[in-house]
């Protein structure tokens, strides 16, 4: 388990789960809290139960495609006793001191810890609920509340034949006492946990009444078209803006520090307006950048002594002294961007006295302090209504588009929504940065290893976005994981901080640190196997005796994959494994090899323990979305710098996986009753390794820098 995911595993104590009850127009509301404090009314509730219609669930966590609102409403629905039938969802506004994740301390979606956080506590708000309605009834019957049930959304007293609804209940049960012991149902007597059931978001998303960021238009709203700065840190110098304040539906052009924008009356108008522009950068110190003089940077922090120790066990230096073999090889990640497939957009109207936010984040507290600190306006009077999100991946983690849209509209008279282009979008995204890692495994007499020494050289995104997870200048999240899972004796994992250029924003990518960390790991075991001499299944398992649940979804991916069968000629099996975010998996791929290079990825087999499973097709969707992530990203996913600014713009020059290159992949769950662990973020780290497995068992060629450059893998 990572140093992240020792981070956040600690159970939430039960005090620190308090419930309040407030009676409001006779509804019935609930809602938790995740720090000490002494009970009282909850204004933002997480339930309200009103006295006819459904019940509504307020979800603190952002709905990107994941699954959450499902999720998260079958743990409070399981413990209130109804269906998902009977419930609606919507999002929790911009408030950490009420919608905090417990795990994480601030309102963020990310990480794969939304479940891992939630399990309990939205459970115990649905428990709750149930016995303060079952009290009210039972003291209007003038029964004992133990011979009470609930059921399908009503109490119902056995005995005597009676029932009624939960709506009818409401504003008695308000008044009930809240319960200061709570049990949870054990996991026999679940009714939806681990049930495949529709998603909620699914009916609105086919017929088109789903609200995302780009759906909001608000009375007046007026679209801005934006240019930023190409070069990082760069400014703008001079506009001429004659040509496009002649296009039709043309209202005003606004100048900022660092971009312009054209707002018009129709999305049409301002690109055509942005089109006519003659801007004049000012490219700045960054303004000569090149990929080549980036690279050549991190080489020299790889080969420098600022390295700090992140994990030390056991006695590298004398076992490496000692050993008579083994491998030292250097494994290099590119710049990447997020590509969501929804652009960058926000909805921003900016009063003398408030500022409204319409946008699809998944820092919906961050995001208003944000907005709060471009007005000067105290946070209080900053709205923030949160949207469905069209793709998160890391990239609305952060909030800049949200700095920008405010920054433009404090210009604008009116509601305006600033539109990134997909080219503004690649080009000034928060990247996931250059990263190296060095390994040096040194071999015993019987071929398994006897020390392991890796230094990672990246960025320190904890430092800035999650400061719990920087200590002693060691980022937890980057580090974390980098001793590899494998028994080994003598473990040593350096950490050289090593940041992007000023102006560069960097920021988190789909399966955080195990993304920089994997293919190094699972890359230089795998060496170490073929090096012994050994099948890189059973090598791993030998050193995976620690670890039985990660042994156990290597044995499952293994067997289900066909490994060891005879693929024939130019053809391989790859396999890497992952314990991370409180789950497990293995992942096994077969590729096809042509002699001209063509490289075609056959098969992906993921065997998954994530402990229990709230929801199985939301968790293959999940694994399988991260699959297809990490393969556009392993076969794709680079991008170059030329005079201070991205070259790459769009899907023609950073393309992603089509339909037609998308193997077939197969998720295998195994059965757990083990508290739920992470998955959103599973499937992607363990992509690339594997791939570059299975080339090295179909053609024999090693290969250690992403994306896979196919021209190494012709043969005559």
């Amino acid at each position: 388990m990572s140093i992240l995911a020792a981070t956040l595993s600690g159970q939430l104590s039960r005090r620190s789960f308090l419930i309040s009850a407030a009676l409001a127009g006779g509804s019935l509301v609930i809602g938790p809290r995740f720090a000490e404090a002494a009970e009282t009314f909850v204004p933002d509730p997480f339930i309200r139960i009103p006295q006819a219609g459904k019940i509504e669930l307020v979800i603190p966590s952002a709905e990107m495609g994941q699954g959450v609102y499902t999720a998260i409403a079958m743990l409070i629905a399981e413990e209130l006793e109804v269906s998902l039938d009977q419930v609606q969802v919507t999002p929790a506004p911009a408030d950490p001191s009420r919608y905090a994740h417990p795990l994480l301390g601030d309102q963020v979606t990310g990480g794969s810890v939304t479940i891992r956080g939630f399990w309990e506590p939205m459970r115990r708000a649905g428990a709750a609920a149930r016995m303060m309605l079952i009290a009210a009834a039972a003291r209007d019957w003038g029964v004992s509340a133990s011979a009470c049930r609930a059921e399908g959304g009503e109490v119902i007293h056995p005995e005597s034949g009676r029932r009624v609804a939960y709506g009818a209940l409401a504003d008695k049960a308000a008044r009930e006492p809240v319960p200061q012991q709570v049990d949870l149902k054990p996991a026999a007597e679940f009714k939806l946990i681990g049930k495949t059931l529709r998603r909620i978001d699914t009916p609105d998303k086919v017929n088109g009444k789903a609200l995302f960021g780009l759906d909001a238009h608000p009375p007046g709203v007026r679209f801005a078209a934006l240019a930023i700065c190409p070069t990082f840190g760069g400014t703008l110098k001079a506009v001429d803006d004659s040509d496009a304040l002649r296009v039709k539906g043309v209202r005003q052009i606004v100048r900022l520090s660092d971009a312009v924008a054209v707002v018009a009356d129709h999305t049409g108008a301002a690109r055509k307006g942005l089109a006519a522009l003659r801007v004049t950068w000012d490219p700045g110190a960054n303004g000569s950048l090149t990929t080549a003089e980036l690279e050549r940077r991190a080489d020299a922090a790889m080969a420098g002594d600022a390295a700090l120790v992140a994990h030390e066990s056991g006695d590298v230096a004398d076992a490496e002294a000692a050993g008579s073999g083994g491998i030292e090889a250097v494994y290099r990640m590119p710049i990447l961007a997020h590509t969501a497939m929804e652009p960058m957009n926000c909805t921003v109207h900016v009063r003398p006295d408030s500022c409204e936010v319409w946008v699809g984040t998944q820092v919906a507290g961050r995001a208003r302090q944000g907005a709060a600190q471009v007005t000067g306006l105290p946070v209080e009077k900053v709205v923030v209504h949160n949207h469905l999100l069209g793709g998160g991946f890391g990239r609305r983690l952060d909030f800049d588009g949200v700095v920008m849209a405010t920054r433009v509209a404090q210009q604008v008279d009116g509601p305006v929504q600033v539109v990134w282009s997909r080219e503004e979008d690649i080009r000034h995204d928060s990247y996931r940065y250059l990263n190296l890692s060095r390994l040096v495994v040194r071999l015993g007499p019987d071929g398994l290893p006897v020390s392991w020494r890796h230094r990672v050289v990246g960025p320190a995104i904890m430092a800035r976005f999650l400061p719990i997870l920087f200590k002693d200048g060691i980022d937890l999240d980057i580090t974390g994981g980098a001793e590899s899972p494998y028994d080994i004796p003598n473990k040593r994992v350096e950490f050289v901080r090593h940041e992007g250029p000023e102006g560069m924003l960097t920021g988190n990518w789909r399966g955080v640190g195990p993304t920089r960390n994997a293919p190094a790991i699972e890359g230089g075991i795998d060496e170490a196997a073929h090096l012994a001499g050994r099948d890189p299944v059973e090598y791993r398992r030998q050193l995976l005796g620690g670890a039985p649940r990660l042994r156990g979804v290597l044995d499952l991916a293994a067997e289900r994959s066909g490994w060891g069968t005879p693929l024939g000629t130019d053809r391989g099996h790859g396999v890497a494994v992952l314990a991370d975010f409180g789950s497990f998996a293995a992942l096994v791929a077969q590729v096809h090899v042509h002699q001209d290079g063509t490289l075609k990825v056959e098969r992906m087999v993921c065997a998954v323990d994530c402990g229990q499973v709230v929801n199985p097709d939301i968790l293959r969707q999940q694994v399988e979305s991260g699959i297809v992530y990490g393969l556009s990203a392993a076969l794709y996913g680079r991008l170059t710098i030329a005079d201070g600014a991205v070259v790459e713009g769009n899907f023609d020059d950073s393309p992603v996986l089509r339909i037609h290159e998308c193997p077939p992949i197969e998720i295998h769950i195994v059965s757990s009753s083990q508290s739920p662990g992470g998955v959103g973020e599973l499937g992607t780290p363990g992509v690339a390794p594997a791939l570059m497995n299975a080339i090295f068992a179909a053609t024999g060629k090693r290969l250690r820098e992403l994306p896979i450059d196919t021209r190494q893998l012709r043969r005559a």
